[in-house]
């Protein structure tokens, strides 16, 4: 703002103003008379000798309406009779008080009370009396209306009265009910003193209107402004306790330029929807966060942080717990099974959410049908190039859709890498764009052709530059074993430096480290030695006492591999020891750079392929984003290694333009538009087919109809999957006069509440149907089969002789059941013994049913490793499938609670759900629960002598970390802050709980509307 000086002039807009002086008249004392004339003397010159000029006392800006304050006749008219009516009360009422002495007994008072006399308690209605019959000359309609009301006021109460005098005669039920005094009057009054008409001429009301106008608008612009950009302290509004959170939690003491420039834009200043979008590892989410901060801080909304993976939202949680407890707000986790829908309505406290992006759709759904999607002011999308990632991106899709067409006041940010046709997204989310080109170190990219390594110029005319010559000495054996020359360029950068090795498919990474293991000289074993002896004996402990054969030859050296076969447990190790320094060199898949922020010094491509597909540019630019890490390199490094019949494709690939982000809803047969249609009319968003193209209008499908619906148009396409959802018994059509009505059935209600494909809906329901005819309650096999996700039936090829060895176990009780659902074991023992079988039996019951034998005994043993081995399925497989069973679990539970026949799975579905979310002893339940904690960790900690939630939420982190091997202090403050939120948010909800309790109904029925 402008601190110089300013010079305001106020003129006055009715300049045929009257002068109060002729107002002036025998009821104004001459002391008052001389006063007002002495002040605007003293007032005209102070007028003429002062720069800035403010309007005086005896100036008014509202025209004909003369305040009543300044009207001295009429208050020395209202003075003289008040002191004239307490006068001639006194006496009546001192002799009265005189006559009640003699009847009560006299209390005497305290000290420290305050006595009044009669006359100060009653203010008489008599004054109005007094003052009735005067006239009051040139006065105007607003206090003339006051006179008016004077009058009435005094004829109601001698009516009332009789011939009594309207001063009552003191007594105590009189001193409990006060007469209303003559400057109540004043003020009821004074408030309607602009309402009251003025006989003014036309061309002064358009002027007076014209500046009433202008000061309307200026009046709401200023309260818009200061809504919505609270400014709480100078770290881009928020308190300077934020930024020393930063600097203490983070290590972050000052802002990159483009961090700051974003954070200033006019758009961000105006809360207006934005995209973001840079190189990876520039910043991106701490932008974000502050965002989400100052969302939470200045306006006490809550937030929704939309993340793509579960260990993304764990990561999460425990970083952003140490904020909430320190700023008060609350950290919620929507990942896996955990979640409330609706969430707990809090009062006093903002809420963030952190949720996986299906999460975060139930959670959008549950805050529409609760009417509480207002109370939700941000919503933050990482990753949003996943909006073109299959089904995933459908749901984010409608999730963003419904926000924006159902709240005005939720601010939309999406970050991602660089997008081709970023113009799309931001015509579907009515967003700004912000894009950078910043990298926090520089990257070089590289090529590797035979044994020479080339340097990716676009500029070039073969794209490429030649750099130098690979200077390492291969015998044939090694030759033969490392084609590639990856332990060449591995070991120019490692021990000191780290690396990544993303390899095409799991067992590529094992084999890699494997192969750089044999080389490496013996001075790798004594790096870090003591460390990574440490990191083994953690890897033994999160396996039971089983370890990988692998891990146990590659650690030692400083390697290790990454990708979905491990358990979460050793992929949290591995990912924390190589953060750590303690491993120098990770063989991985792709997935770990779509996932947690792992940086190294040089990043090699062992191939431009994925799988049997060929790399996408995005899968290349997220690869390579990894080289180079912030305070730390000065330079980063990618190396591609290219076969001959490969060159011309990564020509194009490293040089292309990045890809387009296309809409998913009509992928699949329009399997996301009949996911959104259904859960639109549910919620009564749409209940016509005419609204439901209305709403459409409002997604990227919309946008980009051109090149999507070719050969049909969208409306065509929403009357297709409106059928198609009739036919399957999700809604109904109920005619109208003014057309036909879509209506949500029971069965289509709990398929979107319970989050259910819809392809599976009706599936699911006739199983549980069959599940009440013969539910086995003395085993969870049952409920195990029913709670198996059908989507990963197609991943599972029986071990047949497994199978009827296992089946075999089974009592006789839950061979029956298996035969019920249609897995006899005549069929097993068949399949087993290698002969055909000629009854027909669905392949997908059969298989549903092993992976329910694998669920049954993991439940039953809670030793992954073993059951792995087993079953003769990978240890990562196994967990996967634990972690879908306990969100698909979930699913089902919402689903039964819409359907009145399925109540006996309440109860049975929430405690299997929680066996399934932590599948561990019972008494490490409670421990389990904090974000990032694990079972071996859950296992210390108890034997430390933390055993609830209580204990770990009230630890001292240095304590902790002395008292638990192997706990770093960080590590040890982050789990007492998510113990403490976790605390903090149970003991909220049962206080909201107690307070809706004790609340008094608003629509509590009164005494008379009872007796009627």
């Amino acid at each position: 703002m402008n601190a110089g000086k300013q010079t305001i002039k106020i003129q006055r807009v009715y300049s045929k103003k009257r002068s109060r002086e002729r107002l002036m008249s025998r009821l104004t004392p001459a002391k008052k008379r001389g006063e007002l004339t002495c002040s605007k003397q003293r007032r005209q010159s102070c007028t003429m000798d002062d720069t800035v000029q403010y309007c005086s006392d005896s100036e008014d800006l509202f025209g004909d309406y003369d305040s009543i304050l300044e009207d001295s006749s009429l208050l020395a008219k209202l003075d003289e009779a008040e002191q004239t009516e307490r006068q001639r009360v006194v006496l009546p009422s001192a002799q009265t008080d005189a006559e009640d002495q003699t009847e009560f007994t006299v209390l005497h008072p305290q000290k420290d009370v305050v006595q009044r006399k009669p006359h100060q308690e009653v203010l008489s209605d008599s004054v109005l009396d007094r003052i009735r019959d005067e006239p009051f000359e040139d006065l105007p309609p607003s206090q003339l209306q006051f006179q008016d009301g004077v009058r009435g006021e005094a004829k109601r109460v001698r009516l009332q009265g009789g011939d009594k005098n309207s001063t009552p005669v003191r007594n105590a039920e009189d001193d409990t009910k006060k007469r209303r005094s003559v400057a109540d009057q004043l003020k009821r009054t004074m408030a309607c003193n602009a309402a009251a008409p003025s006989s003014v001429s036309r061309s002064v009301a358009l002027k007076e209107a014209v500046v009433t106008e202008e000061i309307s608008v200026a009046m709401q612009a200023m309260e818009a402004v200061s809504a919505e950009t609270v400014d709480l302290g100078p770290f881009f509004g928020l308190p300077t306790k934020v930024k020393d959170l930063m600097g203490k939690l983070r290590g972050i003491k000052s802002l990159y330029d483009w961090q700051e420039t974003c954070l200033n834009l006019e758009c961000v200043r105006q809360r207006k929807n934005l995209i973001y979008s840079l190189p990876t590892s520039g910043g991106k989410t701490l932008v974000a966060e502050i965002l989400i901060l100052r969302e939470l801080l200045c306006r006490k909304k809550d937030c929704l942080f939309i993340l793509p993976y579960i260990s993304l939202v764990q990561e999460k949680v425990r970083g952003l717990a140490s904020f909430g407890l320190e700023l008060d707000f609350m950290v919620e986790e929507y990942a896996g099974s955990k979640g409330k829908f609706p969430p707990v309505k809090r009062r006093n406290k903002a809420s963030l959410y952190i949720a996986t992006i299906e999460k975060a759709h139930s959670l959008v759904n549950s805050l529409i049908e609760t009417g509480r999607i207002e109370n939700l002011g941000l919503v933050v999308v990482d990753e949003l190039h996943m909006l073109g990632d299959g089904s995933r991106g459908a749901v984010i899709e409608m999730t963003l859709a419904k926000v924006l067409y159902l709240s005005n006041n939720t601010q939309v940010v999406g970050m991602s890498a660089t997008l081709g046709n970023i113009q799309d997204l931001q015509t579907f989310l009515k967003a700004d764009n912000y894009s950078d080109n910043f990298r926090p170190v520089q990257l070089k990219e590289y090529v590797k052709l035979s044994d020479t390594i080339y340097e990716v110029d676009p500029k070039e005319e073969e794209s490429f530059r030649f750099s130098r010559h690979l200077n390492f000495k291969y015998s044939s054996s090694m030759q033969k074993m490392d084609p590639d020359h990856i332990i060449a360029l591995v070991t120019e950068v490692i021990p000191k430096h780290s690396c990544l090795v993303f390899c095409p498919t799991k067992k590529n990474c094992e084999n890699v480290a494997g192969m750089i293991c044999r080389y490496l000289k013996e001075e790798f074993l004594q790096n870090r030695r003591e460390e990574k002896g440490v990191l083994l004996k953690e890897l033994r402990d999160s396996g039971n006492g089983s370890m990988c054969p692998v891990l146990r030859r590659t650690v030692p050296y400083g390697l290790a591999y990454h990708h979905s076969g491990l358990t979460s447990e050793e992929r949290k190790l591995v990912e924390e020891a190589y953060s750590n320094g303690v491993l120098c060199l990770l063989t991985c898949t792709s997935t770990l750079a779509a996932g947690i922020n792992l940086p190294a010094r040089r990043v090699i491509l062992r191939s431009p392929y994925v799988a049997a597909d060929f790399l996408r540019r995005s899968q290349y630019k997220q690869m390579v984003g990894r080289a180079g890490r912030a305070g730390i390199d000065t330079v980063g490094e990618s190396i591609l290694i290219v076969q001959d019949k490969d060159k011309n494709m990564v020509k194009s690939l490293v040089c292309a333009p990045m890809e387009i982000c296309c809409s998913n809803l009509a992928r699949d047969d329009g399997k996301g538009l009949l996911s959104l249609i259904l859960s639109l009319v549910g919620l009564n968003i749409a209940t016509t087919v005419d609204q439901v193209r209305g709403f459409l209008s409002g997604t990227l499908l919309y946008v980009q109809q051109k090149q999507l619906c070719v050969g049909t148009s969208l409306g065509d396409m929403v009357q297709q999957c409106v059928d198609s959802l009739i036919l399957k018994r999700l809604v109904t059509v109920t005619p109208h006069s003014d057309g036909q009505t879509l209506q949500v059935t029971m069965l289509g209600r709990a398929t979107y509440k319970g989050s259910v494909d819809l392809t599976y809906s009706n599936v699911l329901y006739s199983d549980l149907c069959k599940g009440l005819d013969g539910l086995l309650l003395n085993s969870c096999l049952h409920l195990a089969y029913l709670v198996t996700p059908y989507d990963m039936i197609s991943q599972c090829n029986p071990d047949w002789m497994t199978y009827y060895r296992q089946f075999a176990l089974l009592s006789a009780a839950e061979q029956k059941m298996s035969a019920a659902v249609g897995v006899p074991e005549s069929f097993v023992a068949r399949k087993a013994a290698g002969q055909t079988v000629k009854k027909s039996i669905s392949m997908e019951v059969v298989r549903r049913m092993y992976l329910a034998l694998v669920l049954y005994s993991l439940l039953k043993e809670t030793n992954l490793w073993s059951v792995a081995n087993r079953f003769q399925l990978s240890r990562g497989f196994v967990q996967t499938l634990l972690g879908s069973s306990s969100a698909f679990c979930s699913c089902v539970l919402h689903f039964t609670e819409e359907l009145e026949e399925f109540w006996p799975f309440k109860a049975l579905l929430t405690v299997l759900m929680r066996r399934l979310t932590y599948c561990v002893r019972v008494e490490l339940v409670p421990l389990m629960e904090v974000a990032g904690v694990m079972e071996s960790r859950a296992k210390q900690l108890y034997n430390a002598g933390y055993k609830t939630l209580t204990h770990l939420a009230n630890a001292d982190p240095a304590v902790l970390s002395r008292s638990v091997e192997n706990l770093y202090k960080k590590q040890a403050g982050q789990i007492v802050a998510a113990a403490k939120m976790l605390v903090n948010e149970k003991a909220a909800a049962l206080q909201e709980e107690v307070d809706e309790l004790l609340t008094v109904p608003l629509d509590l029925p009164s005494p008379l509307k009872t007796r009627l």
